[in-house]
């Protein structure tokens, strides 16, 4: 059968592409999903359009040119191999399916089904806050915590969505004041803007002075590592959430002299170090988090909605890349609609 796949040939080069493969030889545990909606990460897939990943440069790296993009998929299952037990054909499902039209995709990645309730594009863009929610899991969370996250965009924006849900007081931090505002409009109260300086000023003015028990870098950048280092509190935790993959010239010794006098503890939190299902009880992985997250959705705790500023057809594809690359505040968040395809 012929499927049309998004395609990133190479350096801020994308199409839409025409693909074939013989859908009458599932694997055993394969699952054949006609694609409704995918969402676009501006995080990963812009640091592998743009090159700023320089593995795309690598052949044989996972995301080599040419690069077929996406993780984020909601649709509707066709077929499914005989050893397949996490969905059965006409079931909505989300997965961590590419931007294409019809997928072969394997039931030991992430299987989730999609609730009634919950529109099935904002499903697909709810794949951010999966990525947010590990921050959650890492974190020590303990009574009445103060949690300042620096950067609010669409990650940024739902782990301080998220650390509010747990019962914390979050400071979100970003220079843009377009962000700020979204922020707001999603609940987050308490927002700062401005240089270095000023932004630590009024951390400690809203903090009285205690600053962060948790701070999140949500950015990806080890600059803005440093800066949520002198708003975390004595004995508080900082967490990585943002892959950092721009070099940064500073002086290691600041970062660890100021861990180790403070106490500070680092954590990382890469998603992907997360079980795709639960292996030992009720502890964290990759479906019970989605599914927690379709429960705040569906209790109007979580706002995913308002982080979508589009919904464009895969001809689009190069205009949403430029629009979330060039104007950010415009382009907050993508959904590419198959429905018609």
């Amino acid at each position: 059968m012929k499927f049309r796949e998004v395609v990133v040939t190479g350096q801020n080069q994308v199409e839409l592409q025409t693909g074939e493969f013989d859908d009458s030889n599932l694997s055993p545990n394969e699952v054949l999903i006609d694609t409704e909606y995918t969402f676009i990460s501006s995080g990963t897939e812009l640091a592998n359009y743009t090159g700023k990943e320089p593995k795309v440069f690598q052949k044989g790296a996972w995301c080599a040119y040419p690069w077929r993009s996406g993780y984020a998929n909601v649709g509707i299952v066709r077929e499914v191999g005989v050893n397949v037990n996490r969905a059965t054909p006409g079931d909505r499902v989300f997965t961590y399916g590419r931007h294409a039209s019809t997928v072969r995709y394997f039931q030991d990645r992430l299987i989730a089904p999609v609730p009634e309730s919950i529109d099935p594009a904002v499903v697909a863009a709810s794949r951010m806050a999966g990525v947010a929610m590990t921050a959650i899991i890492v974190a020590e969370i303990n009574i009445n915590p103060c949690v300042i996250v620096f950067g609010l965009g669409l990650v940024g924006n739902l782990a301080s969505q998220m650390f509010q849900i747990q019962g914390c007081r979050v400071i979100g931090v970003d220079p843009v004041a377009a962000r700020r505002e979204l922020a707001k409009r999603c609940g987050i109260a308490d927002t700062v803007g401005g240089d270095a300086d000023a932004v630590q000023v009024q951390i400690q003015e809203l903090t009285n002075g205690r600053l962060g028990n948790i701070t999140v870098d949500a950015v990806g950048h080890s600059g803005v590592v440093m800066q949520a280092l002198r708003a975390t509190a004595n004995h508080g935790q900082l967490v990585i959430l943002g892959s950092p993959r721009v070099s940064v010239t500073g002086d290691l010794t600041e970062l660890l002299s100021d861990t180790h006098l403070r106490w500070i503890t680092i954590r990382g939190a890469l998603e992907w170090c997360v079980p795709m299902y639960p292996e030992i009880g009720n502890r964290p992985s990759q479906y019970s988090k989605q599914q927690t997250i379709f429960g705040w959705i569906e209790r109007e705790q979580l706002d995913v909605e308002s982080l979508i500023s589009h919904r464009l057809k895969p001809e689009h594809i190069k205009e949403a890349y430029d629009g979330l690359l060039n104007e950010p505040n415009l382009y907050t968040g993508v959904v590419l609609d198959w429905t018609a395809n």
